[in-house]
């Protein structure tokens, strides 16, 4: 049996998404967009919630097209308030879309939004060595900055806490608790 970091649980799908995904190095633009998307959504709901809507979220959101969502005007704010399949939060799905708007404003200037995002640990993953969850720290300086970075482009809903838990979760740092056999794995990327 393998020993995994203790928030998965025994849920069939957190632990696919932690045993697949979940401290992995991702570099791909529109990728890293929807996870920052997702936590955004994620903010006051657990974690669990939106990975049971992802696909959802896909499918409401064009696929997490950076072009098509900005491009989105009030018709179809409308329509993704009715959507019963994405957590129906005006403010939340306003922030996608300006969102989208700063992400391509980004892309527009001739960097990649990933190269704009990995900056903040200097272009590689920075591997933690925490025992347990306890250790695990809610957000830090590096997300400090990544936050008032991203809102001073014009992003919203990219707190501290929200922006360490998408380094968490696209692998800008290995959380994986020491004794997790994807802390191993990942190691390598340091």
């Amino acid at each position: 049996m393998k020993t995994r970091c203790a928030w998965t649980g025994n849920d069939e799908l957190y632990v696919r998404y932690h045993d697949e995904e979940w401290g992995v190095p991702l570099y791909d633009d529109q990728k890293l967009f929807e996870f920052l998307i997702l936590e955004g959504a994620q903010a006051g709901l657990s974690w669990s919630t939106i990975l049971k809507k992802r696909n959802n979220y896909r499918e409401a959101f064009d696929h997490f097209d950076i072009l098509r969502m900005a491009a989105y005007g009030p018709d179809k704010v409308s329509e993704l308030m009715q959507n019963p399949g994405i957590v129906r939060n005006k403010l939340k799905i306003e922030s996608a879309i300006r969102n989208a708007r700063a992400c391509l404003q980004i892309k527009e200037q001739g960097g990649s939004f990933s190269d704009y995002l990995w900056q903040f640990v200097e272009g590689k993953p920075v591997t933690n060595h925490w025992k347990s969850l306890k250790d695990l720290p809610a957000k830090t300086e590096i997300s400090d900055t990544m936050s008032q970075t991203l809102k001073n482009a014009g992003f919203n809903f990219v707190g501290s806490t929200i922006c360490y838990a998408f380094m968490q979760a696209v692998g800008m740092v290995n959380d994986h608790t020491t004794d997790c056999f994807r802390y191993k794995e990942l190691s390598p990327y340091r």
